[in-house]
């Protein structure tokens, strides 16, 4: 497994780095700019839910009537992460998943979830995306970053789900949250406490766990097929380039509003 993993790791680590020293979180200097990040990056919490039942739907058997479906230890692998990610606790102890978490951590910080909350609303009833991204004025970058995920999730290539998931979110999101959580209590203390433990969740859990089952997951799948793990390798590159643009388009409306406000 160690070599065509290290083999992706090595492709990947300048995107990685960019993501992680992204500029965007310096200049979160206030609830506000903070709010607005929260605002873009909940779209990228909803579509991890999504792709996340995709490979569950791919890998495990969720139609009546049952039948055995692929091979037990990957269906083990993406279970285990589902339960993590559609069921784990608040604060107080009730089951959430974690985008229901963000919710609330927007909410405790006054982030506004009209969008968000609308574009889910005509979604369910459309299944239209593009009506439900003009009703609900989702911000561009956000919609080039679902549209990007919904194409693996659509093109049926479980390898493909699972190495975006794999190396575009799971084993991702703890060093790029480390990079936000490392002076954000400083900043907003006691305001943002719901949000502080939804990013202390995903270091918590996606980086001592999660992401080495989804590591194990993606080499199942890629398998020996050296097509399979150089096609995970480019749409894993892809994945890293949408969020990158989604963090710029992040800074460029922070920055901009920034310099709406001085004199």
């Amino acid at each position: 497994m160690t070599e065509q993993i290290e083999k992706i790791r090595k492709s990947i680590e300048p995107l990685r780095q960019e993501i992680m020293n992204h500029k965007v979180y310096s200049v979160i200097k206030s609830k506000e700019d903070l709010t607005l990040f929260m605002q873009h990056h909940v779209f990228a919490v909803w579509d991890f839910m999504s792709l996340l039942k995709s490979l569950q739907n791919n890998l495990t058997c969720t139609s009546i009537p049952w039948f055995p479906k692929g091979s037990a230890e990957t269906r083990h692998l993406i279970n285990e992460i589902v339960v993590g990610e559609e069921s784990d606790i608040d604060l107080s102890g009730n089951r959430k998943s974690h985008f229901e978490l963000y919710l609330d951590a927007m909410h405790q910080c006054g982030a506004n979830t009209t969008q968000i909350n609308t574009f889910i609303e005509v979604l369910k009833k459309s299944n239209d995306f593009k009506e439900a991204y003009d009703i609900s004025s989702a911000p561009k970058a956000a919609q080039h970053f679902v549209d990007f995920t919904f194409s693996i999730i659509n093109s049926n290539k479980d390898y493909l789900q699972s190495a975006i998931f794999t190396f575009g979110r799971e084993d991702l999101i703890p060093g790029m949250f480390m990079s936000i959580i490392n002076d954000i209590n400083k900043t907003f203390p006691d305001t943002i406490t719901v949000f502080k433990y939804y990013l202390e969740r995903h270091i918590e859990v996606d980086g001592d766990h999660h992401s080495h089952l989804a590591l194990k997951m993606t080499y199942n799948l890629c398998g020996n097929s050296e097509e399979k793990w150089r096609e995970a390798e480019q749409a894993t590159i892809e994945s890293l380039k949408k969020r990158i643009a989604l963090w710029d388009s992040v800074y460029e409306e922070i920055t901009t509003k920034q310099k709406s406000f001085v004199v």
